[in-house]
């Protein structure tokens, strides 16, 4: 059985791996540079985004520079997130903090090999349209809605006690 830390650190590989696949498929396989949008389901499409920013397009007019500051200041963030995957006794709190991780670095890795962070999933339905995002950021949102649940019902369970 794994310690946190392992749990943690398999989440990490597989959240940063399954996001670098689907990256290079969409660029390489499918080619959606080229072909700008593909449409995928009736409330799904491919569409290829150059995210110069971060999340939502913000702090995006801070040009060539924001590349480099972004991608240090998520390294920096990611290092701390490593400190707390390894001191956490929660497998859980290891597993999310895992995926952040990776999802943090696989955002990295888009800004220092493109410029940009590759985004391309764009959901959509009744003329409602969500921002593109990609895996990395899917990874990093899901982990932090169930840290979020998690100590919200470790807080109910602190007050019926």
């Amino acid at each position: 059985m794994l310690r946190p830390f392992g749990l943690g650190l398999l989440v990490l590989m597989l959240s940063l791996s399954v996001d670098q696949v689907s990256k290079y498929w969409i660029l390489y396989g499918l080619n959606l540079p080229e072909k700008g949008s593909v449409y995928v389901l009736p409330f799904l499409n491919f569409t290829m985004v150059w995210n110069h920013a971060v999340t939502f397009g913000m702090f995006g007019g801070v040009g060539n520079a924001g590349r480099i500051l972004f991608s240090v200041i998520a390294l920096a963030v990611a290092a701390c997130l490593l400190v707390w995957m390894a001191r956490t006794p929660s497998k859980l709190t290891a597993a999310c903090v895992g995926a952040i991780t990776g999802g943090a670095i696989g955002n990295v890795i888009d800004r220092v090999r493109y410029g940009a962070v590759v985004d391309f999933i764009h959901a959509h339905a009744f003329g409602w349209s969500w921002y593109v995002f990609n895996v990395a950021d899917s990874a990093i949102v899901c982990a932090v809605c169930a840290l979020l649940l998690q100590n919200a019902f470790a807080g109910k369970q602190q007050q019926a006690t």
